[in-house]
């Protein structure tokens, strides 16, 4: 007796592939010279931006979070928990990181806020409201 089992089709997506592919390159050169880049998120709801970043095993002190020139900045340390004179396999990033996200001009640099809870570093950026359109009485 044939049994056959139950094949899912999906449609083939070029550009979703190739989307997939260009995110993995921009996480391997963000990293640079520094070493690794922590995994980040960035969401947007109506009143703010969201950047969550994965950052387990850092204590705030080894977290700083810059905003100038229209940019916000993540930076920070991680120290290898273990000194090994040869490594065979390092998949989990330590050294230097930096990440930098450019800002729109409607946010609220004043009211950013970050937060650190288990290992999840929270950005809120607030959105200022975007200026209408006026009129301008004539004296």
């Amino acid at each position: 007796m044939l049994r056959c089992g139950v094949v899912a089709f999906a449609r083939w997506d070029p550009f979703r592939d190739l989307i997939a592919i260009q995110h993995r390159i921009e996480r391997l050169t963000a990293a640079g010279s520094h070493g690794w880049a922590p995994a980040v998120d960035l969401c947007e709801t109506a009143e703010a931006f969201i950047i969550t970043a994965e950052l387990p095993g850092l204590t705030r002190e080894q977290i700083r979070v810059d905003v100038r020139d229209g940019r916000l900045t993540l930076q920070g340390r991680r120290d290898a928990r273990i000194t090994c004179e040869h490594y065979h396999q390092v998949e989990r990033g330590h050294g230097e990181f930096s990440r930098v996200f450019a800002l729109p001009p409607t946010i609220d640099a004043d009211r950013i806020a970050a937060d650190l809870a288990d290992g999840i570093l929270t950005v809120v950026i607030p959105k200022t409201a975007e200026p209408g359109p006026r009129r301008v009485e004539v004296s």
